[in-house]
């Protein structure tokens, strides 16, 4: 008797019980917008997540974070589901979340004044918290269909490191909003570039774990010898749905050994123990349940296109090949000057991220959220489509 499908996280909460929430994707707005902006998951906890957080609560185990358990999970973690056989402990560092592991890794190999190269449309806080770290942003657009523009990155390589100056690049594998998921040829391509300019690459891989079935995710640390260097910063907290409890993981590259000892010189604050409990769950335990959400996500990014073609043909999706977010370009319609996801919040009761925040090339875009029921899903588009007839 073949066994019973296994169930998708996406359908199981009600949408009563995703209004009760106080998080920031229902909490924030009136009870009838549909939010489908900030990178939260209408999901509840996978069980072993929440049995390993019910049993600290429980117990009263919530007090300081010892031991290696957090980074031992996601070592083993990251060479079952990536094939990575080379990391090693001594290069990793618990950090408190995943915005303080690059801003640290950032001021750690560049001064006050110098640049860091991004590529927009890029996720806001890389802007926000490059600048409040004293450091000036260098822009390095993605290609029309999104992918790193290496010609481009070059420049901005150049223009970073002139007169001498030390420099890092930001990059986001896979890339939030647009879910491009750079491949290893791109990445060695970059890899060579950094080395041949002696720019440090810090890479944001939080996203990491949800990737589909018909794309490989590329660890930046794994590609060309050029990448030893560099740093990656690594969480459970997207693809488990933890923002509320974070931890992240700073990851030093064979040849940043004298880096990564600098700063654990230095005494810093590591993840909760809450955090680290919960994440290191869900690297050993939680691989089920992330594959059943995955396929739960695959289907939503087929139903949004499917959506789109039949209420909004002129929306072009941009495909994600990683993460629960897409990019929608939607200035085919006319919103008589105002920024389309206000348009949107206010007409349709649909809460979405504005592009213009997402930097160059923003303009006229929305990043939508689409891991949510299929249900939800579907009346947001067609209230959008309704909005804009």
């Amino acid at each position: 008797m073949p066994a019973p499908p296994r169930p998708n996280p996406l359908t199981i909460p009600t949408l009563a019980a995703l209004q009760a929430r106080k998080s920031a994707k229902w909490g924030r707005f009136e009870p009838d917008v549909l939010p489908l902006y900030v990178a939260e998951m209408d999901v509840e906890l996978a069980p072993p997540v929440r049995d390993a957080m019910a049993h600290a609560i429980d117990t009263g185990d919530v007090g300081y974070r010892t031991g290696t358990a957090y980074e031992e999970s996601f070592i083993t973690f990251a060479r079952e589901r990536w094939d990575w056989p080379t990391l090693a402990i001594e290069h990793i560092v618990a950090v408190p979340d995943v915005i303080t592991g690059y801003t640290d890794a950032i001021t750690l190999v560049t001064e006050p004044g110098d640049a860091v190269v991004v590529n927009p449309p890029a996720y806001p806080p890389f802007f926000a918290f490059v600048e409040g770290a004293g450091r000036r942003i260098e822009e390095a657009p993605l290609t029309a269909d999104f992918r790193i523009d290496l010609e481009s990155l070059e420049v901005a390589f150049q223009r970073a490191t002139a007169g001498g100056h030390p420099a890092a690049y930001l990059l986001c594998n896979p890339h939030n909003p647009t879910g491009t998921l750079h491949t290893r040829e791109e990445l060695e391509s970059v890899a060579a570039l950094a080395s041949a300019h002696g720019v440090r690459v810090i890479a944001d891989e939080i996203h990491a774990p949800l990737v589909y079935a018909d794309a490989e995710f590329t660890p930046y640390l794994t590609v060309a010898s050029e990448r030893g260097d560099a740093f990656s910063i690594m969480s459970a907290s997207k693809a488990w749905n933890l923002a509320g409890v974070p931890a992240a993981l700073l990851v030093a590259g064979a040849d940043a050994a004298a880096d990564l000892a600098l700063y654990t010189s230095v005494p810093r604050h590591g993840p909760s123990q809450l955090g680290a409990l919960a994440q290191a769950a869900a690297y050993s335990q939680g691989g089920p349940w992330l594959d059943d959400l995955l396929a739960g996500l695959d289907a939503n990014r087929h139903l949004l296109g499917a959506l789109l073609t039949e209420h909004l043909p002129d929306v072009v999706y941009t495909w994600p090949e990683a993460t629960y977010l897409a990019w929608l370009d939607l200035s085919a319609y006319d919103f008589d000057g105002e920024e389309p996801s206000e348009f949107l919040h206010r007409e349709a009761r649909v809460k979405l991220n504005p592009g213009p925040t997402f930097g160059t090339g923003g303009a006229g875009h929305v990043r939508i959220n689409f891991a949510t029921s299929p249900a939800i899903l579907t009346e947001a588009v067609e209230r959008i489509a309704r909005a804009l007839s």
